[in-house]
């Protein structure tokens, strides 16, 4: 999960390959008297120079920009390590803290004269070079999500999901779902009110999807969820009547060296060590207040290491993302991920398409073994790559294979809507989650921590991020095909343990840009072509008929 990009749509907004991302410096400015009359232009569409001061105003835009840098990164330190080390006496001051730093977000950002200077820049373009041209697009793209919430609307928001988010952790290791019951009701019902000023004309549920993915509502993933069912549904059943493998990593696995081992293999990735911090959570996570601090969690399971291996290989993706946009954007809204869809693109990437192929068994089993070479020792590379391939329906969204994992994304997606149309209470959720658990995947849910308190998002309001798991799943797939076409040996690389040259066109042509283009402009851009669904089913499709032995 990307954290660092969810507080940045709440707060509202290695280098990489300088070449193509090349931009204007940044500057230090101190706010100059604004001019807020609104500019004169000719019958051509000249501007007026006696009613513009472009640099004026270009100064008011870098201003904006150092206020938003400087309480982000406080947001951003804040909630990031609210769920690390933050004492349970912390809630309430937390919540405070980070109540007010919003609002003064939000203020500063919504200013009626910072409306009319980002107006004025957008209508002339001609003055602003193209980074600044995607800030003036990305600052009031995000004014507009906020200018019409009330602030005090919007700051009692973030002291509910800070205090929904502590109730939920406690609710969890307690397996107590009516602690967080009410809790989960106040948030639908405040985030409903707030999409309604964000928005009064659209569905309150298709805003929220919007916020996590540009463009985004629910016909765009309704299509997109038939299509993967379309595949899905009848390659698991011809998957559960196959012979199914008897490979499995089995042992007892010390923390320590768990630890040691999550290390290497964030090296491995190839994250900056320098400007990355890692720890420990229930629900493992990215965040951080920018490219320079980003913080990586990630949980250990004695008898089970592939849970903190494939953790910790997925959240190094968004760590990937986060450090290597363009260091020219940095201290700007563009710094940062293009969505949770492409960010969980990253993620879903070096989880999956490298770190579950068949081609990277043989160098992650290395770095396993050099950490547990007693439970690992007979453990061969194919055996490795048999066992984390291992299609089997399961209770846990985080531990899912690939093929099933989809089936757990259209389990909330549809509860999610039924919650914000009204059709369900939190109390219908327990029974909701298993009806559809068993409907879909063929299982039973035993209790609330395998069911609907597995996930910490619900507790801080990130209704509409989960459909972005299986949408960046998609992106991966598309990106993976093109980079092979362009000439990158991919196998090669991961069977080298050397992902130099997956991570040089990842970072030309996704990472570089950060949030100046839009995902379908990214994929469009990297791909030649828009984004498609087939890439990810043919994926699907092609793997686990082979290791599944199935007749095409």
């Amino acid at each position: 999960m990307d954290k660092a990009k969810k507080h940045q749509e709440t707060a509202s907004e290695h280098k990489a390959t300088e070449q193509e991302c090349a931009s204007a410096s940044d500057s230090t400015a101190v706010m100059p008297a604004l001019n807020t009359e609104e500019p004169a232009a000719s019958a051509t569409g000249a501007l007026n120079a006696a009613l513009l001061n472009p640099k004026a105003d270009i100064a008011v835009l870098d201003a904006l920009e150092n206020e938003l840098f400087a309480l982000n990164y406080a947001i951003g330190e804040i909630y990031s390590f609210a769920d690390v080390i933050d004492p349970d006496g912390a809630t309430d001051d937390r919540g405070e803290a980070l109540a007010y730093l919003i609002q003064k977000s939000q203020e500063a950002l919504c200013a009626p004269e910072i409306g009319i200077v980002l107006d004025r820049l957008e209508a002339n373009p001609a003055i602003l070079n193209e980074k600044q041209a995607a800030q003036v697009k990305i600052l009031k793209r995000g004014r507009a999500q906020l200018v019409d919430v009330p602030v005090e609307e919007q700051a009692a928001l973030s002291k509910l999901q800070n205090e929904s988010s502590a109730v939920w952790h406690k609710a969890k290791l307690a397996d107590d779902w009516e602690s967080f019951e009410p809790y989960l009701d106040k948030i639908i019902e405040a985030q409903i009110r707030i999409a309604g000023y964000k928005n009064a004309e659209k569905d309150p549920y298709d805003v929220w999807l919007d916020e996590y993915e540009h463009d985004t509502d629910r016909a765009f993933y309704d299509t997109f969820f038939s299509e993967l069912k379309d595949t899905v549904v009848p390659l698991l059943a011809d998957v559960v009547a196959a012979d199914q493998p008897t490979e499995r990593v089995e042992g007892t696995f010390g923390q320590s060296r768990q630890w040691a081992l999550a290390r290497e293999l964030v090296e491995m990735e190839g994250l900056d060590l320098n400007r990355l911090w890692i720890g420990a959570t229930e629900h493992p996570f990215t965040g951080g207040p920018g490219r320079n601090f980003v913080i990586v969690t990630g949980h250990v399971h004695e008898d089970d290491v592939l849970s903190n291996v494939y953790s910790i290989l997925h959240e190094g993706g968004h760590a990937l993302y986060e450090q290597n946009v363009d260091e020219k954007l940095n201290r700007t809204c563009l710094c940062g991920g293009s969505s949770t869809g492409m960010h969980e693109a990253q993620s879903r990437f070096f989880e999956n398409y490298i770190g579950r192929s068949k081609a990277f068994a043989r160098p992650l089993l290395e770095i396993m073994k050099r950490h547990f070479p007693g439970p690992l020792g007979r453990l061969t590379p194919n055996q490795l790559y048999i066992a984390v391939n291992r299609v089997e329906p399961s209770l846990i969204r985080t531990e899912a294979d690939e093929l099933t994992y989809p089936l757990h994304i259209i389990v909330r997606y549809e509860i999610e809507q039924l919650l914000f149309s009204g059709e369900a209470k939190a109390s219908d959720v327990p029974k909701l989650w298993k009806e559809r658990y068993k409907s879909y995947l063929g299982v039973d849910v035993s209790d609330y921590q395998h069911g609907p308190l597995q996930d910490v998002h619900w507790s801080q309001g990130s209704f509409g991020y989960f459909p972005t798991y299986a949408l960046g799943s998609a992106y991966g797939a598309q990106l993976k095909c093109k980079m092979i076409e362009d000439g990158v040996d991919f196998d090669g690389a991961c069977a080298d343990g050397e992902l130099a040259p997956i991570r040089a066109w990842l970072g030309r042509t996704i990472w570089c840009h950060g949030r100046s283009k839009d995902p379908a402009e990214l994929i469009q851009s990297a791909c030649g072509k828009p984004f498609s669904a087939h890439y990810f089913c043919d994926y699907l499709r092609e793997k686990f008929s082979s290791i599944y032995r199935l007749k095409a």
